[in-house]
């Protein structure tokens, strides 16, 4: 990031490292989720959960570990992902669908207050998409926030946004409901990026 900012709550998020990031409320969902071989998924996210609770209560002991298996088990169940993959290596050897998967587990076991979901459709076959729009919509209510980012309408078949923003040279440059999704569908960007 070279210029600008980005408010949070009133906060400069820029002025944050990533860890004091995701302890403010927000989540980000790569693309291309990296693989961190060594660290097994369920270590992983009961180590970001103790960071949050911390966090929040200097005094908080943690997640006892039946807890967080539990609580894994029940996520993980919703998105149809075997248990065996809280035993597995962060992303390590994981297919497109189950980096996804992995990514809205992540999402759903730490609850931000905003998600980032950048092409969280890329890759994904139409099983493994309807899995992770079922979870994305099982985490939306009144109290968090989803920012999808996608080039494609197919995604939102599973997932109806509230507001459709169009995007160009770092500036919104339309925004819409479903039907400007659709819109773009059939026409493109050109309509809107050369008028």
């Amino acid at each position: 990031i070279t210029d600008g900012e980005v408010v949070f709550k009133g906060e400069d998020m820029l002025e944050l490292g990533p860890d004091e990031r995701s302890r403010k409320g927000l989540f980000l969902a790569f693309q291309y989720p990296f693989a961190i071989p060594g660290e097994n998924v369920a270590n992983f996210l009961r180590t970001a959960i103790n960071s949050r609770r911390k966090a929040e209560d200097s005094e908080d002991k943690g997640i006892p570990i039946p807890e967080c298996r539990k609580l894994l088990k029940d996520k993980m169940s919703s998105l149809d992902m075997s248990h065996d993959v809280a035993g597995r290596y962060l992303n390590d050897g994981f297919s497109g669908g189950e980096k996804k998967r992995n990514e809205v587990l992540q999402m759903l076991t730490l609850e931000p207050e905003l998600s980032i979901l950048d092409e969280t459709d890329s890759g994904l076959d139409i099983d493994s998409m309807k899995v992770v729009a079922s979870g994305v919509n099982a985490f939306r209510n009144e109290k968090t926030s989803s920012l999808i980012i996608t080039h494609y309408e197919r995604l939102l078949n599973y997932i109806t946004p509230d507001y459709v923003h169009v995007f160009h040279n770092g500036v919104i440059i339309k925004t819409g409901d479903i039907q400007l999704a659709k819109d773009l569908e059939k026409r493109g960007y050109e309509w809107l990026t050369n008028p």
